[in-house]
């Protein structure tokens, strides 16, 4: 006899909502943090080395940016009440605010003023989040695939530094590095290409786990600092003194928190492609208020405001792995490298090279994001060329000539010397005024609200082919 009793539907679990095997999350979320790794303590040994801090105080930074770095990820990918984009976002400190805060720090007013300035930043992005928010429908994938292919782009030079054994270093350029480089990055591809499914998705942790092995015997490695570094270390409240509210130094780092909106933005709009969950206003408010609560927690606990991290992005579309739980688990390492110096000192003993040969898929799989989402867009009988073409160009400028604006004022420096939020905002204004003005026609403008602000049902139904 037939059973009578009701068939409940199964509601499958989204991909970016899926829980791997603690195997893959560990594997996973350890490619992440290596991808991110090098500029993460970036910012602090900018910034502590302008400002002349002792070995002890640097160290400190480093292991209070990593503390937070941790945090900061979990409370974006895991999320709670109205914090959290909870897609797979790495964040970390931003390079946008390093400027400001070397100028805040070495004009006197030292480490209090910039913590008391990040702080206040921290609490305008929260209260700014709703706004951006809404501000999503004038992201089409017109703007969003200028957007993506210009974060892409914008990273490649860090990509080249790193290949060339890292800025500054003693032996930039030499063949040696660039044949570390190129052999992390055809290990990298080779298991792309013929690596079974769950290999295949770790080739970045595969090819840098190969070029260290390959590095230490010919001389490229340094476990010094490993031995020197404590195994317990725990960032406290205010370590370096009480924060001070400093006019000129709350400014310039309101100019900091608006690019670095901009720059969010992009990263989650860019994530929401790749993952197959197009971020919406209220996703992207909650993500946007979680980097004000982070960046508020780095003035407190000793370190900077915080962002996600572009590079991060194109590993999520390399390796196609679009659980935020791998990016939480990332996170959760950090914390661990935070609390435990030793083992963040292993970490950093990676050389520049591996890291050189495994960023160039990475950020080069962004750039190639960007196109396919352009490839869809419509730019028969409109000027939506001409809108990727100036963005395009106006964001690659300061990453080709990097002193271009150095003849500005700091606040113009801070915003045009990113080439994210320079060819952002540019993507965004000429969109407004080629395909929102009031009397323009056109297949473009009949659609340009079309974007990630625009709810589409079902995502094989979107229709790209507009700007």
């Amino acid at each position: 006899m037939a059973s009578t009793s009701p068939v409940h539907p199964v509601h499958p679990v989204h991909p970016v909502d899926e829980v791997p095997p603690v195997r893959q999350l560990a594997a996973f979320g350890l490619q992440h943090v290596l991808a991110m790794y090098a500029g993460a303590v970036a910012v602090p040994l900018i910034v502590g080395g302008a400002m002349k801090l002792s070995p002890a105080d640097l160290a400190y930074l480093i292991t209070a940016d990593l503390l937070v770095c941790g945090i900061a990820t979990l409370i974006q990918c895991v999320g709670f009440w109205r914090f959290g984009v909870r897609l797979p976002i790495m964040q970390g400190c931003t390079f946008a605010a390093v400027s400001p805060m070397v100028l805040i720090g070495t004009t006197g007013g030292g480490l209090p003023a910039i913590y008391g300035a990040v702080i206040v930043a921290g609490l305008a992005i929260m209260l700014l989040a709703p706004v951006f928010g809404r501000l999503l429908r004038f992201f089409p994938p017109l703007v969003t695939g200028t957007v993506i292919l210009i974060i892409g782009v914008s990273l490649m030079p860090v990509a080249g530094n790193w290949v060339a054994g890292g800025s500054g270093a003693a032996d930039f350029g030499e063949p040696k590095n660039l044949a570390l480089a190129a052999f992390v990055l055809v290990v990298v591809v080779g298991v792309q290409r013929f690596g079974p499914a769950f290999v295949s998705r770790i080739a970045v942790l595969i090819g840098i786990v190969a070029g260290l092995v390959v590095a230490v015997p010919f001389g490229f490695t340094d476990f010094g600092g490993v031995a020197d570094a404590d195994w317990v270390g725990i960032s406290t409240p205010f370590h370096f003194g009480a924060p001070t509210f400093e006019v000129s130094a709350i400014v310039s780092m309101l100019v900091v928190a608006l690019v670095c909106m901009t720059e969010t933005t992009g990263d989650f709009i860019a994530v929401g492609e790749l993952t197959g969950r197009r971020t919406e206003p209220g996703s992207l408010a909650d993500g946007l208020r979680a980097d004000g609560l982070s960046t508020v927690l780095g003035g407190v606990f000793n370190t900077f405001p915080y962002t996600a991290y572009a590079q991060n992005v194109g590993l999520v579309g390399m390796t196609r792995v679009r659980s935020r739980w791998v990016v939480a688990a990332a996170g959760g390492l950090l914390v661990l490298l935070g609390l435990l110096p030793k083992l963040g000192a292993v970490v950093a003993a990676v050389p520049a090279p591996v890291l050189g040969g495994a960023g160039l898929v990475m950020f080069g799989t962004v750039a190639a994001s960007g196109l396919r989402t352009l490839a869809e867009v419509d730019f028969k009988d409109n000027h939506n060329l001409t809108v990727v073409a100036v963005s395009v160009a106006v964001g690659v400028l300061p990453v080709g000539v990097p002193t271009v604006y150095d003849k500005f004022p700091d606040w113009f420096q801070t915003v045009m010397h990113s080439g994210i939020s320079a060819g952002c905002l540019t993507a965004i204004a000429l969109n407004l005024l080629f395909n929102h003005l009031p009397g323009r026609t056109g297949s473009a403008a009949g659609d340009a609200d079309t974007g990630p602000g625009v709810p589409v049902a079902g995502s094989e139904a979107r229709d790209f082919s507009k700007g």
